[in-house]
């Protein structure tokens, strides 16, 4: 009973820092709901007691990759890029049409009784352990992939810093 209150509680919160992330004005504001909502994952990790997950979700994602996003819209002039976008108008009711669309896929994968049960757990789930070897075996060259287009780009936004210098 306890879980299903707060699961309902952590979906709620989750949803509700989503909601501020895409239809929020200010960036900043945006970029801390998005800090938000990813703590509200690791509740979700820690939920299915995947504690190491729930540490790596607050650390890395929610503490440093957050940290660099509101570093980086401080850093930038936003006020400039606003007269560049496309039409509020036109970016409100696109963003609403695809999320109104996901949301339809996503209680339809619901109503399907394999799709809402979930399998049973080992009693390894979410240990380092069992994290690394699915990792380095299983996800090994999509784990490379990443890293390979994460140091691209690395290289793209500090040779389009330099420019601008």
């Amino acid at each position: 009973m306890a879980y299903t209150v707060a699961f309902w509680i952590l979906a709620t919160l989750c949803i509700g820092s989503a909601v501020v992330v895409v239809l929020g004005r200010n960036a900043v504001v945006c970029g801390l709901a998005l800090a938000f909502n990813l703590v509200t994952v690791a509740g979700f990790f820690l939920l299915l007691n995947a504690r190491f997950m729930a540490f790596v979700q607050v650390m890395v994602y929610a503490g440093g990759i957050m940290v660099l996003i509101l570093f980086v819209l401080m850093l930038f002039n936003i006020q400039d890029e606003e007269k560049a976008r496309m039409p509020r108008f036109f970016q409100r009711y696109l963003g609403f049409l695809v999320t109104a669309g996901l949301m339809v896929l996503l209680f339809a994968a619901l109503r399907n009784p394999e799709v809402a049960s979930f399998p049973d757990r080992s009693s390894e789930f979410g240990t380092v352990a069992a994290l690394g070897t699915e990792l380095f075996t299983k996800f090994f060259y999509p784990f490379e992939a990443i890293s390979v287009l994460l140091l691209v780009a690395m290289v793209g936004a500090v040779l389009l810093a330099k420019k601008r210098l």
